[in-house]
């Protein structure tokens, strides 16, 4: 065998070297990625961005939105993970990519179905990064747990401007969390607000069965002053399934986030209204919509009759809608915020004014 010169055993090294980072890369991309996000810093030692001023109109990335025929309910509206982290552990207000994002893919889809219901407001907060929906650490507890205090004071601002009528309350994903908490530390113990309550929704988001109490979950669409929330997972993915159960962290009596463990996660299907656990078949499915880059008050296309549900464990587990219009984003980041489309649309905006007629009529001389 002849011997590789000097150029060769360079070329057959460097090729070498070459393979072996992009096998590296193609395997912990997620980790390295993940990393990439990491503030690098204590969260005891972080200086957060300036707190926001709700007194201004750019500390609301909706403040009073009417669509054309809205109901008479103000909505508070808490939007989802939109910045995605390493310069801080929370976000500044006023972030560009963080609010593009909000504008064109998560107020139209999340916020949007409860347009018809009434006035809508969804204030910007010093949002805890995507960063800290990753990991489990102390440090990325705190940040969420800091978010709250905006949207604390937002809230306590919003109530000042609407003293009375129906109100609805909303978030998904981070911004359902928060709401969760609010619900129980502000609203549930306040007798005044719960007579107002039409329903709070908390969309995609893992929340203990106990944690809202008094407040109770949804029975039928006839009900108010009651809870609407779910986690979502695809029929089958049992590993999906239990690694969300698994890293699912919820608040504790002390304001703090804590693991869920065997505490009961709160479950009402979207298509039926009701905590029941009953299947709920694909024709009972009002429409699936991808209002992604929508203006404020566009009514999306609905696809309809396509998807089966039922809470089990849990978690709602829904058949998969395959079709080109609900595909993710690419990109790593963008494939772990709020999904670009909302599968349940038309399900919640019928839920809403079902419920704000019972309301109304509950009411009614």
């Amino acid at each position: 065998m002849p011997s590789l010169t000097l150029r060769q055993w360079v070329g057959y090294t460097g090729f070498a070297l070459v393979f072996i980072l992009v096998a590296a890369v193609a395997v912990w991309r997620g980790d390295i990625l993940k990393a990439g996000l990491d503030p690098q810093v204590p969260f005891q030692t972080y200086d957060p961005p300036p707190a926001p001023d709700y007194g201004q109109a750019a500390a609301w990335a909706l403040r009073d939105a009417r669509a054309p025929g809205a109901g008479e309910a103000a909505i508070f509206f808490v939007h989802s993970t939109t910045f995605e982290g390493g310069s801080g552990w929370n976000g500044p207000i006023g972030d560009r990519k963080a609010d593009a994002y909000l504008q064109r893919v998560v107020i139209p889809n999340y916020a949007g179905p409860f347009a018809r219901a009434g006035i809508i407001s969804a204030p910007h907060y010093r949002q805890a990064s995507l960063y800290t929906r990753l990991t489990l650490r102390e440090d990325a507890r705190e940040a969420r747990a800091f978010a709250y205090n905006d949207v604390e004071a937002a809230f306590e601002h919003w109530l000042a401007t609407h003293p009375d009528g129906p109100i609805i309350l909303a978030g998904v994903e981070q911004g359902a969390d928060l709401i969760a908490r609010l619900v129980h530390e502000r609203v549930a113990q306040d007798a005044s607000l719960r007579r107002r309550l039409v329903a709070v929704y908390l969309m995609d988001a893992i929340v203990g069965l106990d944690q809202t109490a008094p407040l109770a979950a949804c029975h039928d669409r006839s009900q108010t002053d009651c809870v609407v929330g779910w986690s979502q997972v695809g029929e089958g993915d049992e590993g999906a399934a239990k690694r969300r159960l698994r890293r699912a962290l919820v608040w504790d009596d002390r304001g703090q986030l804590v693991e869920l463990g065997d505490r009961a996660a709160l479950c009402v299907n979207p298509v039926s209204g009701s905590d029941d656990g009953a299947t709920v078949p694909a024709r009972r499915h009002l429409g699936a919509a991808n209002a992604t880059g929508l203006e404020w008050g566009v009514r999306p296309a609905f696809i309809d009759r396509q998807i089966a549900t039922q809470c089990r464990e849990g978690l709602l587990r829904h058949t998969v809608l395959k079709s080109e219009s609900f595909r993710e984003f690419s990109g790593w980041a963008n494939r772990r915020k709020a999904r670009p489309y909302n599968l349940f649309y038309a399900d919640i905006e019928a839920d809403a004014l079902s419920r704000l007629a019972a309301w109304k009529a509950g009411r009614a001389p």
